[in-house]
């Protein structure tokens, strides 16, 4: 069985967790709390998956993989159904130009440990840290919106289905939500976000179902 190393609340084990429920392939959660006692992601065990300290990380028997994207792209090359990127070349680039827009983009400069250092070593209070947050999340949404505008998206970020885009646009938007972000401006992502989330693979996959959940 797959091994995922996961926290509820982490943006980038969320899709994952998307992906491996839409591909519907059983997996065992293995909680990663990324605050208790300074953080479990820089114990030594953990460190020995990923040198890097971050998550998630998947273990396939003996083989161990990290980052999100990867994971997720190993995941569509092993169980190609149903599958996660369309077949045709230029409609595969634009899939995963809309995912790397977010995954590369936007998430990075507001994840945990940025915000850590923003406070810690920045002195940047906590309305400063929202403030910024905000400012890169809305600055994403907006090329995100445009692109998905263009490319005359439906119900998902394209085609009929979820697609990778969909696996990391879902979390990005749980984040905004949290941090009581409005999705007005943004009515496509809205509509995307609301049609991933009638889906049981998406609601599976949620911070709040997951058995670390607080």
């Amino acid at each position: 069985m797959l091994e995922l190393y996961t926290y509820f609340r982490s943006s980038a084990a969320f899709r994952v967790r998307i992906a491996l429920e839409l591909k519907a392939l059983p997996w065992r959660s293995i909680p990663v709390h990324l605050l208790r006692s300074g953080g479990e992601q820089h114990a030594a065990q953990f460190v020995e998956l990923n040198p890097a300290h971050l998550g998630p990380v998947l273990k396939d028997q003996a083989l161990t993989f990290t980052q999100s994207l990867a994971i997720i792209e190993y995941l569509e090359e092993r169980h190609p159904q149903p599958p996660l990127l369309p077949q045709e070349p230029a409609a595969r680039a634009h899939v995963r130009a809309l995912a790397l827009g977010i995954a590369c983009d936007i998430h990075p400069i507001n994840n945990l440990r940025v915000l850590r250092y923003l406070g810690s070593e920045l002195g940047a209070a906590e309305p400063q840290r929202q403030a910024w947050s905000a400012h890169w999340i809305g600055l994403g949404f907006t090329a995100l919106e445009r692109m998905l505008a263009a490319s005359g998206a439906g119900a998902f970020c394209y085609g009929s289905g979820p697609t990778l885009a969909d696996c990391c646009l879902v979390p990005q938007v749980f984040n905004a939500l949290r941090l009581k972000l409005t999705l007005n401006d943004y009515p496509i992502i809205g509509r995307i976000y609301e049609n991933c989330m009638g889906l049981p693979a998406f609601v599976r996959a949620a911070p709040a179902a997951q058995s670390d959940a607080e």
